[in-house]
Protein backbone atom coordinates (compact mmCIF):
# COMPACT_ATOMS: atom_id res chain seq x y z
CA UNK A 1 0.00 0.00 0.00
CA UNK A 2 2.96 2.47 0.93
CA UNK A 3 4.68 1.58 -2.12
CA UNK A 4 1.92 2.61 -4.09
CA UNK A 5 1.08 5.44 -2.83
CA UNK A 6 4.56 6.64 -3.28
CA UNK A 7 4.57 5.88 -6.96
CA UNK A 8 1.76 8.27 -7.27
CA UNK A 9 2.88 10.79 -5.33
CA UNK A 10 6.75 10.87 -6.79
CA UNK A 11 5.22 10.32 -10.36
CA UNK A 12 2.88 13.24 -9.85
CA UNK A 13 5.94 15.60 -8.28
CA UNK A 14 8.57 14.36 -10.30
CA UNK A 15 6.50 15.33 -13.70
CA UNK A 16 5.53 18.40 -12.28
CA UNK A 17 8.80 19.89 -11.48
CA UNK A 18 9.48 18.57 -15.31
CA UNK A 19 6.50 20.42 -16.96
CA UNK A 20 7.77 23.65 -14.78
CA UNK A 21 11.37 23.16 -16.05
CA UNK A 22 10.41 23.20 -19.74
CA UNK A 23 7.78 25.66 -19.54
CA UNK A 24 10.09 28.40 -17.37
CA UNK A 25 13.36 27.45 -19.26
CA UNK A 26 12.50 25.50 -22.11
CA UNK A 27 12.67 28.37 -24.54
CA UNK A 28 11.52 27.01 -27.40
CA UNK A 29 8.19 26.65 -25.04
CA UNK A 30 7.66 30.62 -25.03
CA UNK A 31 6.78 30.12 -28.82
CA UNK A 32 3.52 28.55 -27.40
CA UNK A 33 3.14 29.67 -23.50
CA UNK A 34 3.32 33.14 -21.91
CA UNK A 35 5.79 32.65 -18.85
CA UNK A 36 5.55 34.25 -16.49
CA UNK A 37 8.71 36.51 -15.21
CA UNK A 38 8.30 36.00 -11.51
CA UNK A 39 8.39 32.32 -12.19
CA UNK A 40 10.99 31.94 -14.65
CA UNK A 41 13.40 34.20 -11.70
CA UNK A 42 12.33 31.30 -9.36
CA UNK A 43 13.20 28.63 -11.52
CA UNK A 44 17.14 30.28 -12.68
CA UNK A 45 17.48 31.28 -9.02
CA UNK A 46 16.73 27.29 -7.63
CA UNK A 47 17.43 25.19 -10.98
CA UNK A 48 19.46 22.53 -9.59
CA UNK A 49 17.49 22.03 -6.51
CA UNK A 50 14.77 21.64 -8.54
CA UNK A 51 16.11 19.26 -10.56
CA UNK A 52 17.36 17.33 -7.72
CA UNK A 53 14.01 17.07 -6.08
CA UNK A 54 12.37 15.87 -8.95
CA UNK A 55 15.14 13.47 -10.20
CA UNK A 56 14.89 12.27 -6.99
CA UNK A 57 11.46 11.62 -6.98
CA UNK A 58 11.75 9.96 -10.44
CA UNK A 59 13.97 7.15 -8.81
CA UNK A 60 11.65 6.59 -5.95
CA UNK A 61 8.97 6.42 -8.12
CA UNK A 62 11.38 3.41 -9.95
CA UNK A 63 12.04 1.84 -7.32
CA UNK A 64 8.22 1.63 -5.93
CA UNK A 65 7.74 -0.18 -9.61
CA UNK A 66 10.66 -2.09 -10.46
CA UNK A 67 11.01 -3.50 -6.88
CA UNK A 68 7.69 -3.85 -5.60
CA UNK A 69 5.22 -3.91 -8.34
CA UNK A 70 3.74 -0.33 -8.24
CA UNK A 71 1.85 1.44 -10.44
CA UNK A 72 1.05 0.10 -14.42
CA UNK A 73 4.09 -0.88 -16.06
CA UNK A 74 2.90 1.14 -19.42
CA UNK A 75 3.10 4.04 -16.99
CA UNK A 76 5.89 3.95 -15.50
CA UNK A 77 7.73 3.64 -18.94
CA UNK A 78 5.67 6.41 -19.97
CA UNK A 79 6.50 8.87 -17.45
CA UNK A 80 10.02 7.63 -17.63
CA UNK A 81 10.18 8.91 -21.08
CA UNK A 82 8.52 11.76 -20.16
CA UNK A 83 10.87 12.64 -17.04
CA UNK A 84 13.88 11.99 -19.52
CA UNK A 85 12.60 14.94 -22.22
CA UNK A 86 11.00 17.37 -19.54
CA UNK A 87 14.53 17.75 -17.57
CA UNK A 88 17.02 16.47 -20.42
CA UNK A 89 16.08 18.83 -23.15
CA UNK A 90 15.98 22.44 -21.04
CA UNK A 91 19.29 21.24 -19.54
CA UNK A 92 20.71 20.54 -22.68
CA UNK A 93 19.56 23.00 -24.50
CA UNK A 94 20.27 25.69 -21.82
CA UNK A 95 23.73 24.19 -20.67
CA UNK A 96 25.15 22.94 -24.02
CA UNK A 97 24.01 24.34 -27.10
CA UNK A 98 23.72 28.20 -25.45
CA UNK A 99 27.37 27.44 -24.17
CA UNK A 100 28.92 30.93 -23.65
CA UNK A 101 32.78 31.92 -24.76
CA UNK A 102 32.74 34.43 -22.08
CA UNK A 103 36.31 33.34 -21.24
CA UNK A 104 37.27 31.63 -24.34
CA UNK A 105 36.65 33.52 -27.53
CA UNK A 106 39.15 33.35 -30.79
CA UNK A 107 39.53 36.82 -32.38
CA UNK A 108 40.62 37.31 -36.03
CA UNK A 109 42.25 39.09 -38.20
CA UNK A 110 40.21 41.04 -40.61
CA UNK A 111 41.88 38.94 -43.33
CA UNK A 112 41.12 35.99 -41.97
CA UNK A 113 37.55 37.47 -41.08
CA UNK A 114 36.74 38.67 -44.50
CA UNK A 115 36.29 34.94 -45.17
CA UNK A 116 33.23 34.60 -43.57
CA UNK A 117 31.83 38.11 -42.61
CA UNK A 118 30.41 40.17 -45.54
CA UNK A 119 31.26 43.66 -45.73
CA UNK A 120 27.76 45.38 -45.49
CA UNK A 121 27.35 42.37 -42.46
CA UNK A 122 26.73 44.64 -39.17
CA UNK A 123 29.43 44.43 -36.15
CA UNK A 124 28.79 45.10 -33.11
CA UNK A 125 32.40 47.10 -31.72
CA UNK A 126 34.34 48.05 -28.46
CA UNK A 127 37.30 49.83 -27.83
CA UNK A 128 40.20 50.56 -25.53
CA UNK A 129 42.79 52.73 -26.31
CA UNK A 130 42.67 52.60 -30.35
CA UNK A 131 42.58 48.51 -30.01
CA UNK A 132 39.10 47.17 -31.22
CA UNK A 133 36.93 44.19 -31.77
CA UNK A 134 34.25 43.82 -33.82
CA UNK A 135 31.16 40.94 -33.10
CA UNK A 136 29.03 39.99 -35.94
CA UNK A 137 25.56 39.58 -35.24
CA UNK A 138 25.35 36.08 -36.75
CA UNK A 139 28.81 34.90 -35.19
CA UNK A 140 27.29 35.94 -31.92
CA UNK A 141 23.98 34.64 -31.90
CA UNK A 142 24.34 31.39 -30.18
CA UNK A 143 26.99 31.89 -28.02
CA UNK A 144 25.50 35.50 -26.78
CA UNK A 145 28.95 35.42 -24.77
CA UNK A 146 32.75 36.77 -26.13
CA UNK A 147 35.62 37.48 -24.25
CA UNK A 148 38.77 35.99 -23.53
CA UNK A 149 41.54 36.27 -20.48
CA UNK A 150 43.20 38.65 -22.82
CA UNK A 151 40.72 41.24 -22.36
CA UNK A 152 40.59 44.27 -24.74
CA UNK A 153 43.80 45.88 -24.11
CA UNK A 154 44.52 44.36 -20.84
CA UNK A 155 40.75 45.15 -19.32
CA UNK A 156 38.35 42.37 -18.74
CA UNK A 157 35.32 43.53 -21.34
CA UNK A 158 32.90 40.69 -22.75
CA UNK A 159 30.38 41.45 -25.56
CA UNK A 160 26.83 40.29 -24.01
CA UNK A 161 24.48 39.53 -27.11
CA UNK A 162 20.53 39.19 -27.46
CA UNK A 163 19.74 38.27 -30.85
CA UNK A 164 15.84 38.44 -30.06
CA UNK A 165 16.26 41.98 -29.28
CA UNK A 166 18.73 42.38 -32.00
CA UNK A 167 21.33 44.12 -29.14
CA UNK A 168 24.77 43.99 -28.35
CA UNK A 169 26.47 45.62 -24.79
CA UNK A 170 29.81 45.52 -23.71
CA UNK A 171 29.90 44.81 -19.68
CA UNK A 172 32.96 44.33 -17.43
CA UNK A 173 31.34 40.92 -15.58
CA UNK A 174 31.99 42.14 -12.12
CA UNK A 175 29.41 43.96 -9.39
CA UNK A 176 30.91 46.03 -6.59
CA UNK A 177 34.48 44.57 -7.01
CA UNK A 178 33.43 40.84 -7.05
CA UNK A 179 33.99 38.68 -10.54
CA UNK A 180 30.93 37.41 -12.11
CA UNK A 181 30.27 33.92 -14.00
CA UNK A 182 27.85 34.79 -16.43
CA UNK A 183 26.10 31.88 -17.98
CA UNK A 184 22.83 32.62 -20.27
CA UNK A 185 19.52 31.30 -19.39
CA UNK A 186 16.32 32.20 -20.41
CA UNK A 187 14.90 35.27 -22.12
CA UNK A 188 12.07 37.74 -21.10
CA UNK A 189 10.70 40.58 -22.51
CA UNK A 190 12.39 39.80 -25.91
CA UNK A 191 16.05 40.41 -23.76
CA UNK A 192 18.39 37.89 -22.14
CA UNK A 193 18.42 36.82 -18.75
CA UNK A 194 21.75 35.43 -17.33
CA UNK A 195 22.50 34.17 -14.08
CA UNK A 196 25.80 34.38 -12.28
CA UNK A 197 26.35 31.80 -11.31
CA UNK A 198 28.70 31.83 -7.96
CA UNK A 199 25.42 33.61 -6.40
CA UNK A 200 22.45 32.01 -8.70
CA UNK A 201 21.17 35.66 -9.27
CA UNK A 202 19.41 36.57 -12.21
CA UNK A 203 20.77 39.33 -14.70
CA UNK A 204 18.68 41.65 -16.54
CA UNK A 205 20.96 42.12 -19.93
CA UNK A 206 19.38 45.41 -20.85
CA UNK A 207 20.18 46.94 -17.35
CA UNK A 208 23.31 44.60 -16.13
CA UNK A 209 21.82 44.20 -12.86
CA UNK A 210 21.40 41.94 -10.29
CA UNK A 211 17.30 40.99 -9.71
CA UNK A 212 18.07 41.18 -6.06
CA UNK A 213 19.10 44.78 -6.27
CA UNK A 214 16.95 46.46 -7.82
CA UNK A 215 16.97 49.18 -10.74
CA UNK A 216 18.59 51.58 -8.56
CA UNK A 217 21.32 49.05 -7.38
CA UNK A 218 24.64 47.95 -7.83
CA UNK A 219 25.33 46.79 -11.42
CA UNK A 220 28.25 45.82 -14.32
CA UNK A 221 30.26 48.52 -16.36
CA UNK A 222 28.82 49.30 -19.37
CA UNK A 223 31.57 49.66 -22.10
CA UNK A 224 30.79 52.08 -25.36
CA UNK A 225 29.15 49.82 -27.46
CA UNK A 226 28.24 50.83 -30.90
CA UNK A 227 27.23 49.24 -34.45
CA UNK A 228 28.85 49.76 -37.67
CA UNK A 229 29.29 47.74 -40.86
CA UNK A 230 32.03 45.52 -41.36
CA UNK A 231 33.57 47.64 -43.95
CA UNK A 232 33.40 50.41 -41.83
CA UNK A 233 34.91 48.53 -39.13
CA UNK A 234 37.89 48.08 -41.57
CA UNK A 235 38.34 51.72 -42.34
CA UNK A 236 37.86 52.78 -38.79
CA UNK A 237 40.27 50.12 -37.13
CA UNK A 238 42.24 48.39 -39.90
CA UNK A 239 44.49 46.45 -37.39
CA UNK A 240 41.45 45.66 -35.58
CA UNK A 241 40.06 41.94 -34.20
CA UNK A 242 36.57 40.25 -35.35
CA UNK A 243 35.12 37.49 -33.04
CA UNK A 244 34.31 34.24 -34.91
CA UNK A 245 32.56 31.44 -33.95
CA UNK A 246 34.00 28.10 -35.33
CA UNK A 247 32.77 24.78 -35.33
CA UNK A 248 33.41 22.95 -32.14
CA UNK A 249 36.31 20.26 -31.88
CA UNK A 250 33.58 18.41 -29.79
CA UNK A 251 31.76 15.32 -32.25
CA UNK A 252 28.50 15.55 -30.09
CA UNK A 253 29.02 19.73 -29.59
CA UNK A 254 29.36 19.78 -33.40
CA UNK A 255 26.49 17.98 -34.43
CA UNK A 256 24.22 19.20 -31.26
CA UNK A 257 25.45 22.81 -32.99
CA UNK A 258 23.92 21.70 -36.62
CA UNK A 259 20.46 21.53 -34.86
CA UNK A 260 20.78 24.77 -32.81
CA UNK A 261 22.00 27.32 -35.17
CA UNK A 262 19.62 26.49 -38.03
CA UNK A 263 16.93 27.01 -35.55
CA UNK A 264 18.53 30.20 -33.91
CA UNK A 265 18.53 31.67 -37.71
CA UNK A 266 15.04 30.97 -38.40
CA UNK A 267 13.93 32.20 -35.08
CA UNK A 268 15.74 35.22 -35.17
CA UNK A 269 14.77 36.04 -39.59
CA UNK A 270 11.50 36.09 -38.13
CA UNK A 271 11.80 38.14 -35.19
CA UNK A 272 13.30 40.25 -37.91
CA UNK A 273 10.41 40.22 -40.48
CA UNK A 274 7.55 40.25 -38.77
CA UNK A 275 5.50 42.46 -36.69
CA UNK A 276 4.57 40.33 -34.02
CA UNK A 277 7.67 39.39 -31.58
CA UNK A 278 8.38 35.93 -32.39
CA UNK A 279 8.39 34.81 -28.26
CA UNK A 280 5.12 37.01 -27.32
CA UNK A 281 6.37 37.31 -23.39
CA UNK A 282 5.65 41.24 -23.40
CA UNK A 283 4.42 43.39 -21.04
CA UNK A 284 3.54 46.53 -22.57
CA UNK A 285 2.98 47.71 -26.34
CA UNK A 286 3.66 51.33 -27.08
CA UNK A 287 2.14 52.12 -31.09
CA UNK A 288 4.31 55.51 -31.40
CA UNK A 289 6.68 53.38 -33.36
CA UNK A 290 6.49 50.10 -35.43
CA UNK A 291 7.66 47.12 -33.60
CA UNK A 292 10.90 46.20 -34.97
CA UNK A 293 11.70 50.01 -35.63
CA UNK A 294 15.99 50.10 -35.01
CA UNK A 295 16.45 52.82 -32.20
CA UNK A 296 19.81 53.76 -30.18
CA UNK A 297 18.65 53.99 -26.93
CA UNK A 298 20.53 56.38 -23.98
CA UNK A 299 19.79 56.16 -20.73
CA UNK A 300 21.22 58.50 -17.73
CA UNK A 301 20.08 58.03 -14.64
CA UNK A 302 15.46 57.73 -14.28
CA UNK A 303 15.94 59.50 -18.44
CA UNK A 304 15.83 57.31 -20.85
CA UNK A 305 15.82 58.45 -24.65
CA UNK A 306 15.86 56.71 -27.82
CA UNK A 307 16.41 57.81 -31.53
CA UNK A 308 15.70 56.68 -35.32
CA UNK A 309 18.42 57.24 -37.62
CA UNK A 310 15.88 58.28 -40.29
CA UNK A 311 15.86 61.07 -37.49
CA UNK A 312 19.27 61.87 -37.24
CA UNK A 313 20.05 61.94 -40.77
CA UNK A 314 17.32 64.29 -41.42
CA UNK A 315 18.50 66.98 -38.62
CA UNK A 316 21.82 66.89 -40.74
CA UNK A 317 23.36 63.45 -39.47
CA UNK A 318 24.03 65.54 -36.06
CA UNK A 319 21.27 66.08 -33.29
CA UNK A 320 21.87 67.82 -29.74
CA UNK A 321 19.97 66.94 -26.68
CA UNK A 322 19.57 67.19 -23.07
CA UNK A 323 18.85 63.80 -21.29
CA UNK A 324 19.05 63.08 -17.64
CA UNK A 325 20.48 66.64 -17.32
CA UNK A 326 23.84 65.58 -19.24
CA UNK A 327 24.33 67.15 -22.61
CA UNK A 328 24.82 64.68 -25.44
CA UNK A 329 25.01 64.68 -29.43
CA UNK A 330 23.72 61.95 -31.42
CA UNK A 331 25.82 61.28 -35.11
CA UNK A 332 25.61 59.21 -38.25
CA UNK A 333 28.66 59.10 -39.77
CA UNK A 334 27.78 57.95 -43.28
CA UNK A 335 31.52 57.11 -43.72
CA UNK A 336 31.68 54.20 -41.56
CA UNK A 337 28.49 53.64 -41.51
CA UNK A 338 27.65 54.16 -37.65
CA UNK A 339 25.51 56.04 -34.80
CA UNK A 340 27.20 57.45 -31.88
CA UNK A 341 26.56 59.17 -29.06
CA UNK A 342 29.14 61.21 -27.09
CA UNK A 343 28.54 63.48 -23.59
CA UNK A 344 29.24 67.06 -24.67
CA UNK A 345 29.79 69.05 -21.14
CA UNK A 346 31.25 72.03 -23.63
CA UNK A 347 28.10 73.89 -22.43
CA UNK A 348 27.83 75.05 -26.31
CA UNK A 349 25.98 73.24 -29.19
CA UNK A 350 28.24 70.80 -31.05
CA UNK A 351 27.70 71.30 -35.02
CA UNK A 352 30.56 69.05 -36.03
CA UNK A 353 32.12 65.83 -34.87
CA UNK A 354 33.22 62.76 -36.55
CA UNK A 355 33.32 59.18 -36.14
CA UNK A 356 35.96 59.10 -33.16
CA UNK A 357 34.78 61.62 -31.37
CA UNK A 358 36.48 65.05 -32.52
CA UNK A 359 34.08 68.03 -32.62
CA UNK A 360 34.62 71.74 -32.43
CA UNK A 361 33.79 71.57 -28.98
CA UNK A 362 36.84 69.36 -28.15
CA UNK A 363 37.51 65.28 -28.08
CA UNK A 364 33.93 63.94 -26.45
CA UNK A 365 33.61 60.65 -25.12
CA UNK A 366 31.37 58.20 -25.39
CA UNK A 367 28.08 57.56 -23.90
CA UNK A 368 28.88 54.06 -22.24
CA UNK A 369 24.70 53.16 -22.04
CA UNK A 370 23.77 53.30 -25.65
CA UNK A 371 21.76 50.86 -26.87
CA UNK A 372 22.85 50.74 -30.46
CA UNK A 373 20.17 49.16 -32.59
CA UNK A 374 17.85 47.27 -30.87
CA UNK A 375 14.27 46.42 -31.84
CA UNK A 376 11.82 49.44 -30.54
CA UNK A 377 9.32 47.31 -28.65
CA UNK A 378 12.01 45.41 -26.66
CA UNK A 379 13.80 49.28 -25.73
CA UNK A 380 10.05 50.36 -24.97
CA UNK A 381 9.45 47.10 -22.46
CA UNK A 382 12.35 47.98 -20.25
CA UNK A 383 12.19 52.21 -20.35
CA UNK A 384 8.62 52.38 -20.79
CA UNK A 385 8.83 56.45 -20.25
CA UNK A 386 10.61 56.73 -23.00
CA UNK A 387 11.10 59.71 -25.23
CA UNK A 388 11.52 59.31 -28.99
CA UNK A 389 14.02 61.55 -31.09
CA UNK A 390 14.34 64.57 -28.52
CA UNK A 391 16.08 67.44 -29.41
CA UNK A 392 17.54 70.17 -27.78
CA UNK A 393 15.63 73.22 -30.14
CA UNK A 394 18.12 76.17 -28.66
CA UNK A 395 21.21 73.87 -29.31
CA UNK A 396 20.12 72.52 -32.75
CA UNK A 397 19.07 75.92 -33.72
CA UNK A 398 22.51 77.22 -32.91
Amino acid sequence: MIWNLLFWICLAFSLGIGVVYFRDLGDVSQMVLKVKRRNMIRFIRNEYKFIGAGLVAAVVMAVAHLGFGAGPDWLFWSALFLVAFLYGFPWVWVHLGLRNQADKASFFSIEEAKKFVAPASQVLVIENNGKARAHPDYEMMRPHLAGNDEGLDGENVVMTYCAMANLGLGYTPEIEGEKLELEVLAQHGNNLVLRDNTSNEPIQHIYGQRERDGRRGPGMKPWPTFRMSFRGFQKAYPEGEVFLNPPASNLFLRLLDMVTDPAFSIGINRQHREEQPVMDNMSHFDDRLPNKTYVWGINIGDDAVCYTQDFVVENGNLVNAVIGERSVVIAWEPIYESIGAWYNDSRLPVTRIDFFGASDQGNLRRVETLKPGLFWHVWVEFFKDTDINRITVEDQAA
